[in-house]
């Protein structure tokens, strides 16, 4: 297949063409694919949960720690997991989520991957296995953050190497393998602005495809999926929004499952004004965030940060006994719609050539084919039938097809592939009949 042609009868404005070729063939795709459903609506109906930032940056006064900071900061001489547990459940929460690892690169596991880790610092324990023992004990489901971007071990843009990528898939592994079931793998640091790691310096659909091969039943979430347009899933099992920086669901249109997070202080890891400045309030909580983002088929995780000693602060344990007063989980939420697959492969349209009918000003042929979703090919107006055309230079196969609009402006449209020597139709589609 050389080329891809969608023709259109009306204004057309696309904002990004993705083909793809899913490597799996195959009977684990769809495996994954068939589960998938049930384990979003099971998410959406846990409803609320507790995020849980802990590793070095806790002993650093900053969120971002310093990527050489020695693993004896690392002290926490009351740890008590359990302590954690038990304000989630006062909260009526019914998961904690864990940073394995944040982005300076320390591991809070026992893990063979590196010597920068827990067993190295004065704690001697793993933490991981301590959470997840606590949360499972008190009833509470068990998720793991994860960070891609990895300042300690250099793995960051223009630095990525093959030891890096084994490193991951190596840790992933582990954290999948060791502590049970992992109801989800939230990851962080990746095609993120700040992170500039893209999904092909890390191969995405590889590292899913493993997780989903070590667990058929984890979610995966990529904290950074905001970026991606509302309609569909790019790159995450769950849509995201992180609401400190912006990002909020749109809670009267959303009809993805969902996921956003906010700390119940002034940022993720814990600083020294936390004991003694106000923590967020418990009614606000409720009435401005759990109750209609739950509305909004998103479950909320709410940050609370451990202190030096590895204990939750009294002015947070107090917010959260008073949540867990005014709301519980009232059971499940409303039923998801059908959705589409996740997309979960590289993009082979990005920056081959290619041709359009008449262009609207600045707006040409190369802004939909660019891989970003906030430029746009837009036709010229005058135009009665646009066309947009990619030329994949060689024969190539591809089995997916995404393509994302601006605006809706596109009724109806007809997407074709050249091959020897002519065009054939993939599809005539129809948006009024859809």
């Amino acid at each position: 297949m050389t080329n891809c042609k969608k023709t259109i009868n009306s204004l057309l404005a696309i904002a990004c063409i993705l083909l793809q070729t899913v490597q799996t063939a195959s009977a684990q795709l769809k495996v994954v694919n068939d589960k998938l459903p049930a384990l979003q609506q099971a998410f959406v109906d846990l409803r609320f949960g507790m995020f849980i930032h802990f590793n070095i940056p806790t002993y650093m006064n900053q969120d971002w720690a310093d990527p050489e900071a020695s693993p004896s900061l690392f002290n926490p001489t009351r740890l008590d997991c359990n302590q954690w547990a038990q304000a989630a459940k006062s909260a009526n929460m019914s998961y904690g989520c864990l940073t394995t690892k944040h982005h300076s690169g320390f591991s809070i596991w026992d893990t063979k991957t590196t010597p920068y880790n827990v067993m190295n610092s004065p704690l001697k324990r793993d933490v991981v296995k301590e959470f997840t023992n606590a949360f499972r004990k008190a009833g509470l489901k068990v998720m793991l953050y994860y960070s891609i971007l990895d300042t300690h071990h250099k793995l960051r843009p223009n630095s990525i190497t093959p030891a890096h990528i084994k490193m991951v898939k190596d840790q992933v592994t582990e954290l999948l393998t060791k502590y049970g079931k992992i109801e989800a793998l939230i990851i962080d640091g990746w095609d993120a602005p700040w992170s500039r790691i893209s999904y092909d310096d890390i191969p995405f659909e590889e590292v899913y495809l493993l997780i989903k091969k070590l667990q058929p039943d984890c979610l995966v979430m990529d904290l950074n999926g905001a970026k991606y347009p509302a309609e569909g899933m790019f790159y995450t099992d769950i849509k995201t929004y992180e609401m400190g920086a912006g990002q909020k669901v749109q809670e009267d249109k959303n009809r993805m499952p969902a996921l956003a997070c906010l700390p119940i202080n002034s940022s993720w890891f814990w600083k020294d004004n936390f004991p003694t400045t106000p923590v967020k309030e418990p009614a606000k909580l409720v009435n401005d965030l759990i109750i209609p983002l739950n509305n909004a088929n998103c479950n909320f995780i709410l940050n609370v940060a451990p202190n030096k000693d590895g204990l939750i602060d009294d002015n947070a344990l107090a917010s959260l006994t008073e949540v867990g007063k005014l709301w519980n989980n009232k059971g499940p939420a409303a039923t998801l719609p059908t959705l589409d697959a996740p997309i979960i492969s590289h993009n082979l349209a990005t920056g081959k050539p290619s041709n359009s009918s008449w262009s609207d000003d600045m707006n040409i042929m190369d802004f939909a084919n660019d891989d970003r979703y906030t430029t746009s090919w837009v036709s010229n107006a005058t135009v009665k039938n646009p066309w947009y055309e990619i030329d994949l230079k060689n024969a190539t196969p591809f089995n997916a097809i995404s393509i994302t609009e601006s605006h809706p402006n596109i009724n109806q449209y007809r997407i074709e592939y050249f091959l020897n020597g002519s065009w054939k139709t993939i599809v005539n589609g129809d948006i009024k009949k859809m």
